[in-house]
């Protein structure tokens, strides 16, 4: 008789140590996701086949705050002081096709197309406190509304907000919290082509764990994201607009109950579409950081067997697993890059308007792409799922992940490099030879990407308790 679930998941602890050095003895049943392979000329078997689809409802609420200056009885070393602002919600529908076509032994290739069929945004004025007091003072408020929002105050948005349901009505009137609504999405983002080898294959040698090596190019072929003030259902696109390569390596062994695993993989863009919001100026000037972000991570878990019919190839897996994910400082969008983009609409005179060439006399007036710099930030989180396995083809799966992202700064893009602006020799009156730690304007110093009202230090915008929450369902058929 089987021990029981709860006493299969109390030996977690000795499964983490059998991850990093896999010696038990296997059984002959290799099925999970981490250990599919599609190959070819096997005996028996000219290539194996292998399909999915998998449908994902992502669920995000953050807390947008912002520094804040000027707050009564503060000193010059107190720390400087964070106020509440905004909630962010967002629901996103995503649905994956995908096939991998094995080519070689253990060797194939696979596509797969992320299609958001539904991708909704919303801001509201944070009154999640009791009591609310909305003092005129956005430091001490415990809620906020019109009067003492600083996106209000500063101009971002009017008093009665936007609505992209309605660009030309009175927006949110009378005691609505909502303040934002931004424009419903789909479409397609990239098309993904990997490429994954088997070093080792369990299946193959039962001495040996199942260890997988891959790369993965994500082309950028949809619409990109943009945001137009006047006529919002004009730019619809849930693209990017980048094209990004990423690289990864799993492990896996099947024991006599579980198949502990894990993961480590590495993301960058390696190009940028002409038509995408991150390529919006036509030289960068002194912006230092103007590549998106990159990201890596990890994923390491288990899944514990419960119920298995060898002979007919049918089992019911319970799988738990924790990741974290590192995001490296670079440009991207965030929860507020839609109100960034609609207060930095040139030919609305919108005050986060930027000037595209600082070395030109006045203003030449350019549209802010809503993309802005963000800090370094790690997400951690956990997911529990089911595996069903119906026979040696067809298998099923559900899974829900809770993931928690670290506070982190969403604008602040730097003033500018410091250079030289003199070459050798004797240099002109007013000339420098070398740095001086000041960036001077109207030279090409400055970073036209950086706007004060949001970028400079007691303005800069931040999320804070962000939590993502992802319930997920796929089915794949292997032949």
């Amino acid at each position: 008789m089987r021990a029981t679930v709860l006493n299969r998941l109390g030996k977690l602890a000795a499964l983490v140590a059998v991850l990093a050095a896999p010696l038990l003895a296997p059984i002959g049943v290799h099925a999970s996701p981490y250990t599919e392979i599609a190959s070819a000329f096997d005996e028996g078997d000219e290539f194996d086949l292998h399909t999915s689809i998998t449908y994902q409802l992502v669920v995000r609420r953050t807390a947008i705050k912002r520094e804040f200056v000027g707050l009564p009885g503060t000193g010059i070393d107190d720390p400087l002081p964070i106020a509440k602002d905004l909630l962010f919600s967002s629901t996103r529908h995503e649905l994956v096709p995908r096939i991998e076509l094995g080519f070689f032994t253990d060797l194939s290739i696979a596509v797969s197309l992320p299609i958001v069929l539904f991708d909704s945004r919303k801001l509201e004025f944070d009154q999640n406190s009791t009591p609310c007091t909305f003092p005129a003072d956005p430091g001490p408020a415990t809620c906020i509304n019109a009067t003492n929002s600083t996106t209000i105050v500063d101009g971002l948005l009017p008093t009665n907000g936007f609505d992209a349901d309605d660009p030309n009505g009175p927006g949110f009137t009378g005691n609505n919290a909502m303040i934002f609504r931004g424009v419903d999405r789909s479409g397609l983002d990239q098309v993904h082509l990997g490429l994954a080898w088997a070093a080792m294959n369990q299946a193959r040698d039962p001495t040996k764990p199942t260890w997988k090596l891959g790369a993965e190019v994500r082309l950028s072929v949809g619409s990109p994201m943009k945001f137009d003030r006047l006529n919002p259902d004009n730019e619809t696109g849930v693209s990017r607009g980048v094209h990004e390569i990423r690289l990864w390596t799993s492990m896996v062994r099947r024991l006599t109950w579980a198949e502990p695993y894990f993961d480590i993989w590495y993301m960058a863009t390696y190009s940028i579409r002409e038509d995408s919001q991150f390529d919006t100026l036509p030289t960068n000037f002194g912006a230092e950081r103007t590549s998106p972000m990159q990201r890596a991570g990890t994923n390491f878990g288990f899944e514990a067997i419960v119920w298995e019919k060898k002979a007919a190839k049918q089992r019911v897996g319970i799988d738990a697993h924790l990741h974290l994910e590192g995001h490296f400082e670079g440009r991207d969008y965030t929860d507020m890059w839609e109100v960034i983009a609609y207060a930095g609409h040139a030919p609305s005179g919108g005050p986060l308007t930027l000037d595209q060439d600082p070395v030109q006399m006045g203003v030449q007036a350019l549209s802010h792409p809503g993309v802005t710099n963000v800090e370094n930030y790690l997400t951690i989180g956990g997911s529990v799922g089911i595996n069903v396995h119906l026979g040696e083809k067809v298998r099923f799966g559900a899974n829900f992940t809770l993931d928690y992202e670290q506070s982190h700064l969403i604008s602040f893009a730097d003033a500018g490099e410091d250079l030289p602006t003199c070459g050798s020799g004797e240099a002109p009156p007013g000339c420098e030879t070398s740095v001086n730690d000041l960036v001077n304007q109207g030279t090409e110093e400055v970073n036209p990407l950086n706007v004060p009202l949001v970028d400079a230090t007691g303005h800069r915008y931040r999320v804070d308790n962000a939590r993502n929450y992802v319930f997920g369902i796929n089915a794949r058929f292997l032949f």
